[in-house]
């Protein structure tokens, strides 16, 4: 199957989950096991599909591999996505399907306290599926991939896919399908937690911060980016290690600045930047992300990550 119009080499592909985000935010602090007067909104998700999203954001060419369910909420979705200009040439829109849903509660603050998420629709992303769609994807010039994948889904990209892999472990419960093929991945961006439960090494400072991106890179991993919420980034390669603070930020909400990070990691590692200037434009475009009220912030651009960043976007010409 061939992906559409783009020119592959320039494009980036992405293979992932896209949902239905049904959020939650109450107008004051939390009260268990009781009613909470808030707000309720539905917007368009998935950690494949935020990032796929974001990336267009920055100016660049993507394609998306996905599945839809062939219900209302598919169609919402794939309208959104065709508005942006992102290629579903690879995607899928499976009968009798449910495409899938995110729903999630935040504190008053918007930071996430609890989701729920029904994503088996993804069980059908197998390697047959993918294995269609490989010449595609190794005709692009850099793969993103989610956790959301079948475990034997990612094993077969890992296999198979000859083009840089970013990965993103999206979660604790899914970040082990990624531990048998992380000598296959390019760049790794779990946050704290993810780090520790991967390595076992419980991180409670810089020196056991420094040891995880070793075990890490020991693994087979070329670049590691370990995020820190607000303390910002630990970028970690071969040759070098960097702690790198947060970008003051007037917070809304925290959902989706992960998926931001990734792509902001993406657009430079395709524009040629270090990985400490890679991680610099990451941390600006998850800082932009959460001051917006929703999970995709539209001011995104690369000219706003550039200039947060405080690096020139000819800087990688040098």
């Amino acid at each position: 199957m061939e992906l559409h119009s783009l020119k592959k080499k320039e494009q980036i592909v992405v293979v992932g989950a896209v949902n239905v985000d049904i959020c939650a935010k109450p107008d004051a602090p939390i009260v268990r096991e009781d009613s909470n007067p808030g707000r309720v909104s539905i917007s368009m998700g998935g950690v494949g599909r935020n990032i796929a999203h974001n990336l267009r954001l920055l100016g660049q060419p993507v394609s998306l591999i996905t599945v839809f369910g062939n219900d209302h909420n598919g169609a919402r979705v794939q309208e959104s996505l065709d508005r942006l200009g992102i290629d579903l040439g690879g995607s899928r829109t499976l009968a009798g399907a449910s495409t899938s849903c995110y729903v999630f509660i935040t504190d008053e603050k918007g930071e996430m306290q609890l989701a729920v998420s029904d994503m088996s629709i993804y069980e059908h992303i197998t390697p047959q599926f993918l294995a269609e769609r490989l010449d595609a994807i190794n005709q692009s010039c850099l793969c993103v991939l989610d956790t959301n994948l079948p475990s034997e889904s990612i094993r077969f990209l890992a296999e198979h896919v000859t083009i840089p892999m970013f990965a993103d472990p999206v979660s604790t419960a899914k970040m082990h399908r990624l531990e048998p093929v992380l000598n296959r991945i390019h760049t790794l961006k779990p946050n704290r937690l993810e780090a520790e439960l991967m390595t076992g090494i419980p991180i409670c400072d810089e020196a056991s911060l420094k040891k995880a991106a070793a075990v890490l890179l020991q693994s087979g991993v070329r670049r590691v980016f370990i995020t820190l919420g607000a303390n910002g980034v630990l970028a970690a390669d071969q040759e070098q290690m960097l702690l790198l603070p947060g970008i003051e930020t007037q917070v809304k909400s925290t959902t989706g600045g992960g998926d931001c990070f990734m792509a902001g990691l993406a657009y430079a590692f395709k524009a040629g930047f270090s990985i400490e200037e890679s991680a610099r434009l990451a941390l600006a475009a998850g800082a932009i992300c959460a001051e917006g009220a929703q999970t995709i912030n539209e001011e995104l651009s690369m000219a706003a990550v550039h200039k947060r960043s405080g690096i020139c976007i000819q800087e990688q010409e040098a």
